[in-house]
């Protein structure tokens, strides 16, 4: 079901360039703090991440379509979007591997030098994006998992921006501009990647104003779990837990079978 959706790949695009300049705005901002190498070596709550792992792995994140966008593309069918959710664990020791050698390559050295990778990183996924063939329908795209179509590819680097822009702000202790846009995408598809996998007791899910995912059953009295968006991405991929979003009130939670800690998170 909730593969079928549809993502008007313009508005991706536009998105993506938006969360894409809003995370340049938060790096430069972050390098030219005086207190930029106390920062970046800051502990986030991505494990062991420091805040220059972290803004080097939102670089390699932001400049993929940029250097794949010509990859020959594998046979097979396109995987889907909510099968990518499903998917991007199983490259979490590589994506760590990735991200600690580019802060110690590329993303090493002092803050001015951190922001101005990051800003050819952002300039290259503008240039891809700008390409005729990023507006092409049904192009394919080379990614880790197998082919993907570009469209859906790009709506993974929403995702992506989304979800590593809110633990760069967490780290620092800031807000974060997300594009509206990119927010309402991402909370769809982490509401559709958990409708896919079925899970049988589970709750209404009410995530306004982007998402609504029915109980797949009756329940007598209606079994509800309401969230904003900030928290149910938290929720979906990891960065907050079902006990603690409940106890704060960021969940409100209704009914015998409104308990879906088992089914979270969904995203690696």
């Amino acid at each position: 079901m909730g593969g079928l959706r549809a993502y008007d790949p313009a508005e991706v695009r536009a998105a993506l360039g938006a969360q894409a300049e809003a995370l340049r705005a938060a790096v430069r901002a972050l390098c030219a703090d005086p207190r930029a190498g106390e920062l970046l070596g800051r502990a986030t709550r991505l494990g062991d991440w420091n805040v220059r792992e972290l803004v080097a792995h939102i670089g390699i994140v932001v400049d993929w379509v940029s250097h794949r966008m010509d990859d020959p593309v594998p046979e097979g069918e396109p995987v889907a979007l909510v099968a990518w959710a499903g998917l991007t664990r199983t490259a979490a020791p590589v994506v760590e591997a990735d991200a600690r050698e580019h802060a110690a390559g590329v993303f090493a050295g002092e803050p001015a030098s951190v922001a101005s990778a990051f800003d050819a990183a952002v300039d290259g996924l503008l240039r891809a994006l700008a390409r005729p063939e990023a507006a092409e329908l049904g192009r394919l795209f080379a990614m880790r998992f197998g082919p993907i179509l570009l469209s859906d590819f790009l709506v993974t680097r929403l995702v992506e921006t989304v979800v590593h822009a809110d633990d760069l702000a967490d780290a620092l202790g800031l807000g974060f501009p997300h594009d509206r846009f990119a927010l309402a995408s991402v909370t769809r598809l982490l509401a559709d990647a958990f409708a896919d996998r079925g899970p049988d007791a589970a709750a209404e899910l009410r995530v306004p104003p982007y998402a609504t995912v029915p109980a797949p059953g009756p329940s007598t009295p209606p079994s509800v779990v309401e969230t904003d968006p900030l928290t149910w991405v938290r929720l979906a991929t990891g960065r907050l837990g079902w006990s603690e979003a409940v106890a704060s009130g960021a969940v409100s939670a209704r009914g015998e079978r409104s308990d879906l800690s088992t089914w979270l998170p969904i995203l690696g």
